[in-house]
């Protein structure tokens, strides 16, 4: 299937590991020009030529995503470098599980004012493109009680409820805005990797609690980002894409 893809510039916040460079990464493979921001300077070199072995335009830079007047820097610069913006995806989230001042004040500074601040500054590309997308990345933690209730869950739902009315709000300049909810994900460094080595009785309940008994991958939240971003999904906005194995039981 062509996802219709080709030659269109796309960023993605988060970039250089995780959902979020699996995310880029098959962009590129799918023809779009990718722009990448992450906290690591030489991971964010490395992902760069990765992605430019593809045949793509590949830009980053190292960002810290809560420093508002950095984040639309790049946002501007990726703009300037790939030729325009048809579609940005928020990804980066500060993982701050706990109900503590830190863990609320990081949780809204990452997750939810990243998210805000990436897409205001993407707007007046965004309202040039034929094609504009805007993918949120939350968490099933967003619209069910787990583990991660208190500030991480509280913000992933907040960014469910404003990808909605972001749907609303644009869909008359021909701007789709999704959602996308991860189930658990688990690769080298992630959260769930952590937890493995630091919490094995958390990671064994949460293995449990699967019923496809393992949790996802990165590659397969990608598949889903990248479908939904693309002008084939054209009709699709204001949806919170679930990717979970069947894990949640919400209606």
């Amino acid at each position: 299937m062509d996802l219709g893809l080709r030659g269109k510039n796309v960023l993605v916040t988060g970039g250089s590991k995780g959902i979020g460079l699996a995310v880029a990464s098959l962009f590129a493979k799918e023809g779009a020009n990718v722009a990448i921001c992450a906290r690591n300077a030489d991971e964010v070199a490395k992902v760069v030529k990765s992605l430019a072995a593809s045949g793509a335009k590949s830009w980053g830079r190292s960002v810290d995503v809560a420093d508002p007047i950095a984040l639309k820097g790049w946002v501007e610069d990726a703009a300037a470098e790939l030729g325009g913006i048809d579609a940005i995806v928020c990804n980066v989230s500060a993982l701050a599980v706990g109900n503590s001042a830190e863990t609320w004040e990081n949780s809204f500074r990452v997750d939810m004012m990243h998210t805000v601040n990436s897409v205001a500054a993407a707007m007046p590309h965004l309202e040039r493109s034929k094609s504009a997308s805007i993918v949120i990345v939350s968490s099933v933690s967003g619209f069910e009680i787990d583990f991660a209730a208190g500030s991480y869950g509280a913000f992933k739902a907040a960014l469910i409820h404003y990808a909605k009315g972001l749907s609303n709000q644009l869909i008359g300049k021909g701007i789709r805005v999704n959602a996308v909810s991860p189930g658990n994900t688990y690769f080298e460094g992630g959260i769930w990797h952590n937890i493995e080595r630091g919490s094995p009785e958390l990671f064994k309940t949460a293995m449990s609690l699967n019923p496809t008994a393992r949790m996802g991958t990165p590659e397969e939240v990608a598949s889903g980002v990248v479908f939904i971003a693309s002008p084939i999904a054209s009709r699709i906005s204001g949806t919170n894409l679930i990717i979970d194995g069947a894990l949640t039981k919400a209606v």
